[in-house]
């Protein structure tokens, strides 16, 4: 059948195409080369090269009606064919019949381009007669019978990075390469002090450590690692830990050392002086891999699953499927935004006590700085490794919807280093998943001016907090009112629509519409940083506050199924719905961790205290920020669909993870906590916090 319309497209293309080179702007190489792949596959016996070309052409497949409508063809096949003066070159074909829009993979000539291909098919169908070189769905499985092409794109077989390409290159390469020098600079100066100690020297040192801890290790140690703090003995050069020069640039490479970034990153230490809060760590990890496991879902069901339709009767008929549906997954960002109001409260309130209870322009100027430096570095290494990556991979057919989003980085990358990037139109985000750390970094600015009017005035206070709760929840009702947005943006809704795009622009990523989860978090900190005694005194209480909370989730979960679509008028259910679920999801989570925090957890609290969550908690940021890299990598370099199976999707999250986690280790030693130990005296210059 395949084979009849080239034939068809043969005897007339060769008759007419030469004559009306001209008027269709096709280049005179283009139709000869064309021509030539034409004539070898209607020979009885063709070469090689052109059955690879023939064969590389998008071909119809079966369930058209579960979603099967996109024919990828063969990528690397088609690039594998060269005929006597061209190769083969992989292009696609947007086109629309009826409802359904699709692509078709073409292989074609490399020495025609893109507007020439899109020449080409045009005048097949409409100046050649019937026959098509890209056939329609038949009459029986689409209602229209005439094709609609609006795009024609052609990936092509080589790279070629651009000077922003090479200065993103350059930046990542950078900034892995100085912790490794600073490592072996480390190294090297331990190696020399090692070298220059003496028996005797050494023998002192042991008696120096003996009579003031107590003990004696078998292998030369500092003080801090004898007694398992950070104390450091006056002498310890002596003692065997490296003294280093106390030029700015040694201090420098000290606190970016492997030496120093890897202490602590597999430790099951709570991370609080007190042992507290230990929840907070499985609460954090338990939402990242939900999170995960959603975008691994999410990611693919955007274009390249061959059987979307049926994954789509099968998440909306049944609530067990909230782990691969967008709405309820990303209720986890607000559990997020949550954890960052509390510890940003916590933290700003022992920064105050540390400065004799003042709260000063200068400590404001460097709490701001410290959350600044500490997600900058890790999230301009990110974004700069994804535009790098654009230019090097060799990408396939399903890469073309994240290839504009990612595309954006070169122009508004500023958007990212300000932090302002979930400002900007939906479509201009550079690396559209960071939008998270601009909307954290605002609500997180916050925080001093809250703090502030608690401790001027508790009345004002509770006036402020209630008033901004009351219009962030009121803004994000009457977006979704107004402009009839859905509860929560499923997987099931096309990416590309208005109401998608909606969604996110004016709903999803502002901080007036999801601010609320997040001063919650602040009230939270604040009351746990300064209470003076347990609110929880009996197990009435506890049980009760239990009760509520488990009702308050699973209303939510269920609400989001019975609310789920578009509203076809301005709906109140919606519009409440959307306005109250963050807020009471952060409320819930909030009672979790007092609970918790107060001894009323019980099993729960055992379960989210587990010191397996601990080193993942230390690793966390990193994974947030890297996993998506390595869905949308796995799914650029497709050449074929997936099929969705429950089992097809567990091995997809659970190898999109294990690459995350190995990853995120090597990340965060490396990029992101060399920075965070990093602490400027105005005195003694850079030290190590």
């Amino acid at each position: 059948m395949a084979l009849a319309w080239v034939q068809l497209f043969l005897l007339a293309g060769l008759l007419a195409i030469p004559k009306t080179t001209r008027s269709l702007n096709v280049s005179e190489k283009c139709v000869m080369d064309t021509g030539t792949f034409l004539r070898e596959i209607n020979q009885g016996n063709p070469k090689e090269y052109a059955v690879l070309m023939y064969d590389a052409f998008g071909k119809l497949g079966s369930n058209v009606k579960g979603g099967n409508t996109n024919r990828p063809g063969l990528l690397q096949q088609c690039h594998s064919a060269h005929g006597p003066s061209f190769s083969g070159q992989y292009c696609q074909v947007f086109l629309k019949q009826g409802a359904i829009q699709y692509f078709v993979g073409i292989c074609v000539p490399d020495s025609c381009n893109e507007e020439e291909v899109q020449t080409m098919v045009l005048y097949d169908r409409f100046k050649l007669g019937h026959a098509s070189l890209i056939p329609p769905f038949p009459s029986i499985l689409v209602n229209e019978s005439t094709q609609e092409m609006f795009m024609a794109h052609c990936l092509s077989d080589t790279v070629a990075p651009d000077a922003s390409d090479v200065t993103c290159l350059f930046v990542c390469c950078t900034m892995l390469a100085i912790p490794l020098a600073a490592t072996l600079f480390s190294a090297t100066v331990r190696w020399r002090q090692d070298r220059d100690v003496t028996p005797t020297t050494e023998s002192a040192c042991l008696n120096d450590v003996l009579n003031q801890y107590g003990t004696v290790k078998t292998n030369r140690s500092t003080a801090s690692e004898i007694n398992g703090s950070t104390t450091e003995v006056n002498d310890s050069a002596r003692c065997g830990s490296p003294r280093f020069p106390k030029s700015c640039v040694s201090q420098c490479l000290r606190a970016f050392s492997l030496q120093t970034t890897c202490r602590g990153i597999f430790g099951t230490s709570s991370g609080f002086p007190d042992g507290g809060y230990s929840s907070l760590n499985g609460i954090r990890i338990l939402s990242l891999l939900w999170i995960v496991c959603g975008h691994s879902a999410q990611f693919p069901v955007i274009n390249n699953l061959d059987n979307y339709k049926d994954w789509k009767k099968t998440v909306e008929r049944s609530p067990l499927y909230a782990f691969s549906l967008s709405g309820p997954v990303f209720m986890a960002v607000d559990t997020f935004l949550l954890l960052g109001g509390l510890l940003s409260a916590r933290s700003l309130l022992v920064s105050i006590q540390r400065a004799e209870d003042k709260l000063s322009a200068g400590l404001v100027v460097g709490f701001l700085f410290r959350r600044f430096k500490r997600i900058q570095p890790l999230h301009i290494f990110v974004m700069c490794l994804t535009v790098g990556l654009i230019s090097l991979v060799h990408w396939g057919p399903y890469w073309f919807p994240f290839i504009d989003n990612l595309m954006d980085c070169k122009a508004y990358w500023w958007g990212n280093l300000l932090l302002i990037s979930n400002l900007l139109p939906v479509h201009e985000i550079c690396v559209p998943w960071t939008w998270y750390l601009s909307l954290d970094f605002q609500c997180y600015a916050t925080t001093p001016i809250l703090v502030y009017f608690y401790r001027l005035n508790k009345a004002a206070f509770a006036a402020l907090a209630g008033g901004l709760l009351l219009m962030t929840t009121l803004a994000a009702s009457l977006v979704t009112g107004l402009l009839r947005l859905p509860v929560f943006q499923p997987s099931t809704l096309h990416l590309f629509s208005s109401t998608s795009e909606n969604y996110v622009l004016y709903y999803y990523v502002k901080p007036h519409t999801r601010y609320g989860p997040f001063l919650i978090g602040i009230l939270t900190g604040i009351y746990l940083t300064t209470k003076k005694e347990q609110l929880l005194k009996n197990k009435w209480q506890a049980a009760l506050g239990w009760l509520c909370c488990l009702s308050i989730l699973a209303a939510l979960m269920g609400l989001a199924y019975a609310l789920q679509g578009i509203p076809a008028q301005p709906s109140v259910p919606h519009a409440l719905y959307q306005g109250l679920h963050r807020p009471m999801w952060a409320l819930a989570i909030t009672w979790i961790i007092l609970a918790c925090e107060e001894g009323y957890g019980g099993f729960i609290n055992s379960l989210l205290s587990f010191s397996l969550w601990v080193p993942l908690a230390n690793i966390s940021f990193a994974c947030y920020l890297i996993h998506p890299v390595f869905i949308l990598v796995y799914i650029g370099l497709q050449e074929t669909p997936i099929h969705y199976t429950d089992v097809n999707f567990m091995y997809l999250f659970l190898g999109h993870l294990v690459l995350t986690l190995g990853t995120s280790v090597v990340l965060t030693v490396l990029v992101e906590k060399p920075y965070v130990l990093l602490k400027w005296n105005r005195k003694a210059g850079p030290v190590q916090h």
